[in-house]
């Protein structure tokens, strides 16, 4: 799978294409001009992107409005064109004074912030915390409403999707680097000229141009997943116009790509285990009822299976291995999804891939009409533009291949071929591993969950850890970040956080 998965699910199914809004549409408000407190010295050649004047326009959506930003195309060249980003808001809905405005970001990278922001951060954040923010989003650029990355059609990404992630021999080695070689082609030749202008610190810089003409000194921030990087690198950028930042499911920036692959693969067959263990003890769990082992054990000979003899789905696609694999590593993400995934293997048991299909098509967000979001598009964008790849070529991976399946026994070789989609990626990274510091800055509340599948609770530790104003708050159970998932401890600390600026106690443990 690719290195930094979307946040797909947080209390709502953020991942399936029903709950994404459409397009802004014309309306009547107007923005007003950022204040001269909030616009911090800058080049000369920002100076006309930090004063434009955002104009808010209906959405559409009741409670929303949105706009258009402008940003330069590339930093380095203020002077050489714009990209349009798409913001949205619900404005504070009151008592209390208004704190300011607070931005969400789902992660990814490529899950859109303005659709998330409307399905469910606006309404589904507790009550006294949009009481007293103004809810935002922008979605990144190269991101859904954001000049989007493309690279492949509906039945070009149908065949990307089946190709063998796990090859046998040389020939399937080939194929499965033609097909990284094709999806990079196809994003380079649909979408050229921002794909070089999608790195994680460009956006951050876009975050901080929204701040100012938002009219807030300070950027106010709950970022999850992917979006943890995205905050820290602002935080890295700005230290002195951080706020409240919430830093949600974390990642470590310091990692390089095979270490971060490698430690998601550890955090999954963590999350399997934990799946393991709780399916064996039901009288119908389609991986026996004996123990974590055997269920790991009959799990690797269904993958075995489907890669020897794929399954019918009711679609015109069958359920190769690759997407089997996928539906697994769809429902690892949060537990609740793990009644649907005993159905789903119970019925590829019995020869219906129809529910693992179903699975693996909320991961990789497929409209049923065939159609995709650019979600996959702009998730490699990013990541290959802000890391040199993990690997260099097949022979690098099939090298480190045994240290992938000492992580997992069940998903190593899946993510060992599968990290080496960078491998030929037509645009040099532009980013390294870092350490991230933020000297100066406000504290900062970093969250992790012990069994979290996506971004493995250490990370959490190291981040919180290199931070010079970082808090650590753990979550000690399962699923992928912690905010708005049930635990009243968590909540009430990120809350309290956020409306009276109080970080909770460093080293502070929930359940």
């Amino acid at each position: 799978m690719d290195t930094r998965r979307p946040l797909r699910i947080l209390a709502t199914a953020l991942g399936t294409a029903g709950l994404l809004v459409s397009g802004c549409s014309s309306g009547s408000s107007t923005g007003a001009s950022p204040s001269a407190a909030s616009v911090p010295s800058v080049p000369a050649a920002l100076k006309p992107y930090y004063a434009q004047r955002l104009d808010w326009r209906d959405c559409g959506v009741e409670g929303f409005q949105c706009t258009t930003m402008k940003a330069p195309l590339d930093y380095r060249k203020p002077d050489g064109g714009d990209i349009k980003l798409a913001v949205s808001r619900a404005k504070a809905t009151g008592p209390g004074k208004r704190i300011g405005s607070l931005l969400v970001n789902p992660g990814g990278p490529g899950g859109s912030a303005v659709g998330y922001l409307q399905s469910y951060a606006a309404v589904g954040y507790p009550a006294q915390v949009r009481a007293r923010y103004d809810m935002v989003a922008i979605d990144p650029r190269g991101v859904d409403r954001s000049e989007p990355v493309e690279c492949l059609t509906g039945p070009q990404m149908d065949a990307y999707t089946q190709v063998d992630q796990t090859p046998d021999d040389a020939g399937e080695v080939a194929r499965l680097s033609g097909a990284y070689k094709e999806f990079a082609s196809g994003c380079e030749q649909h979408s050229g000229e921002v794909l070089p202008h999608v790195s994680t610190v460009e956006t951050a810089r876009d975050m901080d141009m929204l701040r100012a003409l938002l009219g807030d000194e300070k950027l106010h921030y709950v970022g999850a997943s992917y979006g943890t990087y995205l905050g820290a690198t602002y935080a890295d950028l700005f230290p002195a116009r951080v706020g409240r930042l919430v830093l949600d499911g974390a990642m470590d920036p310091s990692l390089p790509a095979v270490e971060v692959n490698r430690d998601q693969t550890a955090g999954f067959e963590t999350a399997f285990q934990s799946f393991a263990a709780d399916c064996v003890k039901k009288a119908d769990c389609p991986l026996g009822t004996t123990s974590t082992a055997d269920a790991a054990a009959r799990l690797k000979q269904l993958f075995a299976h489907l890669d020897a003899r794929p399954i019918p789905t009711g679609d015109s696609r069958k359920l190769t291995e690759s997407l089997g694999t996928t539906g697994v590593i769809a429902a690892m993400y949060d537990e609740s999804s793990w009644p649907q995934l005993r159905d789903a293997l119970a019925g590829a048991g019995k020869g219906d891939g129809s529910g693992l299909l179903s699975l693996a098509d909320s991961y990789y967000e497929r409209e049923p009409n065939g159609t995709y979001a650019n979600l996959m598009f702009a998730n490699a964008a990013v990541n290959c533009l802000d890391l040199p790849p993990a690997f260099a070529d097949a022979g690098a991976a099939a090298q480190a291949l045994p240290t992938f399946e000492k992580a997992s026994p069940v998903f190593g070789r899946t993510f060992t071929w599968a990290a080496l989609n960078c491998a030929h990626w037509p645009v040099r990274p532009t980013g390294t591993p870092h350490r991230i510091e933020a000297k100066g800055a406000d504290p900062i509340v970093v969250v992790g969950t012990t069994r979290d599948p996506a971004t493995p609770y250490k990370w959490a530790e190291s981040l919180a850890d290199q931070l010079s104003s970082g808090t650590l708050l753990t979550y000690r159970g399962d699923g992928h970040t912690a905010y708005g998932r049930g635990s009243h401890c968590i909540d009430t600390a990120i809350n309290t956080y956020l409306l009276d600026g109080t970080p909770p106690s460093d080293g502070k443990q929930c359940s």
